[in-house]
């Protein structure tokens, strides 16, 4: 296929699965609960955290999180007490165990309550045409405070040659807002220019059929070439194409 026709290809593909349908199938409609900027950033960011493995498991056990929260996450994350954690001892999805969940409540916390919260430590640290960078330094603020080596596991490096699928796909529901109601774009100091297609089996297997691809791994080099190839088509909104690909890959199996 052309370049020109793989591209018009792609926009209708864009326009079809990028609205409001798209949400009920999807792990952002848990964020979708929420109307306050700081719930729908941190529901946003545990989601994106256990959005691995089962679909139906990741959407029952995200919702449960949040009504172990009392569904406000924001003002749990910041007054709770130690006591309060117990709640969460049962709490598990895949490797993600109760230890870890009680870890990420302290580091939110404290990336609140001392870094003026996660939008402004990714702001921090972008650069102009990335956020991978901002990535690296956002884990390095996240695991400031003592915690198990086991528990780093669960946010991914760019520049360990990761191609960090969960927290790209929760930059890119909080960065991203072209009106279709799907995407928050409640961070309007970034822009969508500046955001990494979440590359995963689906987007990857899709996007080497349509040669967007060539490497055969699906890391952070593969992630750079793929970023390179979707800016050609639309170098302002590049990651639009997601739901192309994510649709075609996951409801059409391309």
């Amino acid at each position: 296929m052309k370049k020109a026709a793989l591209k018009s290809f792609l926009d209708f593909k864009v326009l079809e699965y990028n609205n409001p349908e798209f949400i009920k199938s999807d792990p952002i409609q848990i964020p979708h609960l929420f109307s306050k900027k700081e719930d729908i950033e941190i529901a946003g960011f545990l989601t994106a955290t256990i959005a691995w493995g089962n679909r139906k498991s990741i959407l029952n056990n995200s919702r449960k999180l949040m009504e172990l929260m009392d569904m406000s996450p924001y003002d749990f994350i910041i007054n709770h007490e130690e006591q309060d954690l117990d709640r969460f001892d049962a709490f598990v999805h895949r490797t993600f165990n109760s230890e870890d969940l009680k870890y990420f409540i302290y580091a939110l916390q404290n990336i609140y309550l001392k870094h003026g919260g996660l939008e402004n430590i990714f702001n921090r640290y972008a650069l102009i045409d990335s956020l991978q960078p901002a990535i690296h330094n956002f884990k390095k603020v996240f695991f400031e405070l003592p915690h198990q080596r086991r528990t780093e596991k669960h946010v991914s490096d760019p520049l360990k040659n990761s191609a960090a699928k969960r927290i790209n796909m929760f930059l890119r529901w909080m960065i991203r807002n072209d009106d279709s109601g799907v995407d928050f774009g409640i961070w309007d100091k970034l822009s969508p220019a500046q955001l990494s297609c979440p590359l995963d089996v689906h987007s990857g297997n899709v996007a080497r059929k349509l040669k967007l691809l060539k490497r055969k791994a699906n890391d952070a080099k593969a992630l750079a070439e793929f970023d390179k190839n979707l800016r050609k088509f639309d170098p302002i909104d590049p990651v639009k194409y997601d739901f192309a690909l994510f649709g075609l890959g996951v409801f059409e199996k391309f």
